[in-house]
């Protein structure tokens, strides 16, 4: 049972098509509506990168009410990330962690697609646990690059930044932010996750 409650957040795909439709427009708390970047999210304008050269133990904390990831090495902050957590109904968990596991390559084993033999996309954007399997189809997990698994099944990784919690519980970060946490964390780098 514990097993099947892990797999079921082994993934962060987006099912809600209008999080990756170029025609969504997204609004500040402000009321005005929010650029969006060529790739389709938000415009980047929180992230940094201070952290070359800068000696001591990394740790990161994630604020879930700011929706940013701030590292940390030997408690100087070296770096911000703009993230998207867990939507409603799969919140991504506050608590105290450690990186459990990194996987540059990971992908999701319950999101993703169902692809014909020639790796066509059949069904876009499903939960194995909830949508049915075509006859003759496969599933191809949504890719999650630059994992740090840090509880359960949640995990930091690179992914689509809608500008407000979207996620299955892992926490998305800007592909280039997820490859330096990715690079300046190990097993057992301390992860705190704060509302």
């Amino acid at each position: 049972m514990f097993a099947l409650a892990l797999a079921g957040l082994a993934g962060c795909a987006s099912h809600d098509t209008r999080l990756t439709s170029s025609t969504t427009q997204y609004l500040s708390s402000g009321g005005r509506v929010v650029e969006r970047a060529s790739t389709g999210g938000i415009v980047d304008n929180v992230s940094y990168w201070d952290g070359d050269g800068v000696p001591g133990s990394p740790s990161i904390t994630i604020d879930l009410g700011e929706q940013k990831a701030f590292f940390y090495k030997d408690n100087r902050l070296v770096g911000v990330s703009m993230i998207s957590s867990g939507r409603e109904g799969y919140a991504t968990p506050p608590g105290t962690y450690k990186v459990i596991q990194k996987s540059k390559d990971h992908v999701s084993n319950l999101y993703g697609d169902y692809v014909d033999g020639g790796g066509t996309v059949m069904v876009a954007n499903v939960g194995v646990n909830r949508d049915p399997k075509p006859p003759g189809a496969v599933f191809r997990g949504a890719p999650m690059p630059y994992f740090l698994r840090f509880h359960g099944g949640y995990g930091l990784h690179a992914g689509f930044l809608p500008g407000f919690p979207a996620s299955h519980g892992c926490v998305r970060m800007p592909e280039r932010m997820a490859q330096i946490f990715f690079a300046n964390s190990d097993h057992g780098t301390p992860v705190r996750v704060v509302n």
